[in-house]
């Protein structure tokens, strides 16, 4: 069996899922998506990461979502 590329201790960034060996967390790459970054352009930012823990990141917070019940939304209206 693979071992994870993603990890969550509580010594490591308060126990939130990073890639495993580094401090980078999924909810920060993420924030780098959202900001307009690439696969290849958050590789140049981080060198020391690789594409297939990038790619873990997201199958795993998509991975959490799925797995997430949704609820309906109810916005009051103005």
């Amino acid at each position: 069996m693979d071992e994870p590329m993603i990890i969550s201790d509580p010594n490591i960034m308060v126990g939130k899922p990073v890639i495993k060996g580094t401090r980078i967390t999924v909810e920060h790459i993420l924030q780098e998506f959202n900001n307009g970054l690439s696969i290849d352009g958050i590789l140049e930012e981080y060198p020391y990461l690789t594409r297939e823990g990038v790619q873990a990141a997201l199958r795993f917070a998509m991975d959490s979502v799925r797995m997430t019940p949704a609820y309906p939304i109810h916005r009051a209206s103005a």
